[in-house]
Formats: C-alpha cells, structure tokens, sequence
C-alpha cells in the first residue's frame, strides 16, 4: 500500500475528558470525590449513616459565590472572603479522609472478602487522591492570596491530572486541555508513526526523531519530507538533506533573503506544500471519524490507546480505499 516515498509530520491535541478548569471547581470537585468515597467506606465498616459529615451544599454555594463575585473587580474582597471559606473547607474534607486511610488500616481481617475488597479499594483511592487535592490548595492559594498566575505543574483536573494547557494561537480555542500528539504519515494517507508527548514539546525537536522513525519503518529515507513552518530551521534542513531526502519542504518562518524567495517559489516546492496541506484535513478525519477530537480512556495509557486505536482505524479504511481503487482501474 505504501513504500514511504513521501514523508509529512504535524502535531494535534487529543483533549482530556474535563470540563474547563477553574480553582473553585477543582475544589468542589475534590469535596465531592473524596466525600463520596469515605461515604463507601463508612458505608462498608458499618457506621451509622451521617458519621461522614457531608459538606456539599455549603461548598456550592460558595462556588456559586465565587462565580458572581469574579464578575467585576469590585467585588474582589468578596471573591478573597469565598475563596478563603471554600479552601477551609476542603482542607477539613482532606483531614477527614487522613482519618479514615487510618480507620481502614486499623480494620480487623475477619471481614468478609468482598467488604476487605471495597475498604482496600476506598484506601487506595483517598491515598491517591489526597496530594492532587493539596495540589489544587497550593496552587488556588498562591493564585488567590499571592496573585501569581504561573504555578508550575498545574493540576487542571483531579480525574485526568496528567492534563496540561496547550496554547496553539487558535482564536477558536486559544487553550486546549489535554496532550499534544505527532501524527507522521506517508503517501496514500497511511499514518506510520504517532506519538502522545508527556510534556509538550516544540514542534522543531520533533523532526529529526520523525524522520529516523521512518528510515526504520522502511529502510530508506523519503523521497520528499514536508512539514509546516514550526518545524523548520536550517538544522531540521540539513538534517534532512544528510539522511538522503531529495525534495525538503520547509517553509521558513520571518524575513527571507531573495535567494530562499525564489528556492520556495520553485514548482517542487509549491506541490510538495500543497501535498503538505493535506495532514490538516488527515488530523480533521482522526477528530470527526475516529473520536480523536477528546480521549474517553483515564490516565496517560489510556490516552495513549485511544490514540493508537484511532489511528489503527484510520489505517484501515485508507488502506481499503486504496484496494479498491487499485481492483477498479
């Protein structure tokens, strides 16, 4: 189907599965997760129903507080005042669920299997949970109270806490929360290389290792290697040109000098562009057809399945087109 004649690189975001941050949501989220699992716990030792405190309603309407207060600068103090309630008690929520990591370590072993598996599952879940919660503390306090805006590691969700935010000056979506994704393809529109990026990296470290991936892929290099302006430099170019590539569509990015004007008008490089083009409408396909678009699956493996299993699909019904088309000429 193909022989990797043709090589194009770009980069997407798979979004995470998360509704749009922000501190007071996170700590609302937090309450509820963490009281929802010591109410099983609680549940599951047999203690009377109320012995959780649950502290939900109070939470909301400091949330609820919060959302008018951030709607004018005037009403900043009040916004402080919330914030500072809403943190107390989710720091009380945190101090519960300590206390019952320890209930459950001091729970006697002649409890039937299927309650040891629930009160070990409720554990793991509060020890899992507690640093991401004390993360979204650290992180609204030094926001709120200190006014700085750029924590490092910032935690965007408690359910998917490998999120970050992506800015890819899109006027749409200026922040996209998820991961970033390199999408490497050849002719016939046949993805031969993916890869999800723990930390986002800049689009020009990323063509040298593409470029590798595909001699070992094929055992030569392409004949024509093509990607958009992030990826360019004269170091990605010669890279290219000493691994064997003939044709390297790289459109410099700022001021050019009279004699790259006229090497990028040459006709080769207009079609190897316009060939180039064609990856945007391949990530439009992975988002539209194949669920690329947001990630159903938890955690970074997860992310990183629901990827491969859109891109095993994608290969599938382009490598059908191309049969079909090849059995009716």
């Amino acid at each position: 189907v193909t022989h990797g004649r043709r090589f194009r690189i770009d980069t997407t975001v798979v979004e995470t599965n998360v509704h749009y941050p922000t501190d007071s949501t996170l700590l609302q989220d937090s309450v509820r997760v963490l009281t929802r699992t010591m109410q099983r716990a609680s549940a599951a030792l047999g203690d009377p129903k109320g012995r959780i405190r649950n502290r939900l309603r109070s939470v909301m309407r400091r949330v609820l507080v919060i959302g008018y207060a951030a709607r004018s600068p005037k009403t900043r103090p009040a916004l402080v005042q919330s914030y500072r309630k809403l943190m107390a008690t989710t720091r009380a929520v945190v101090r519960d669920a300590a206390t019952m990591v320890r209930r459950i370590g001091h729970h006697p072993r002649t409890l039937r299997p299927d309650v040891r598996r629930a009160l070990r599952y409720a554990q793991d879940q509060l020890r899992q949970l507690r640093p991401v919660v004390e993360r979204v503390l650290a992180q609204t306090r030094a926001r709120i109270l200190g006014g700085d805006t750029h924590v490092p590691d910032k935690v965007l969700s408690i359910f998917e806490p490998h999120t970050e935010t992506i800015r890819r000056g899109k006027i749409a979506t200026p922040n996209e929360f998820g991961k970033l994704v390199t999408i490497q393809e050849s002719e016939h529109q046949i993805i031969t290389a993916y890869e999800v990026h723990p930390k986002r990296p800049a689009d020009v470290t990323l063509w040298t290792a593409a470029l590798d991936r595909h001699q070992v892929i094929f055992g030569r290099a392409p004949d024509i290697a093509a990607a958009d302006r992030g990826f360019s430099s004269a170091r990605n170019e010669q890279a290219a040109l000493d691994r064997g590539v003939r044709r390297v569509i790289l459109p410099r990015c700022g001021p050019k000098s009279p004699a790259r004007r006229a090497h990028e008008r040459q006709r080769w490089f207009r079609r190897g562009q316009r060939w180039r083009v064609g990856s945007e409408g391949r990530i439009s396909v992975l988002k539209r057809r194949h669920g690329l678009d947001r990630c159903r699956y938890h955690g970074l493996d997860g992310m990183k399945r629901w990827v491969g299993l859109g891109v095993i699909a994608n290969n599938l019904v382009s490598t059908a087109t191309v049969l079909n088309a090849r059995a009716a000429a």
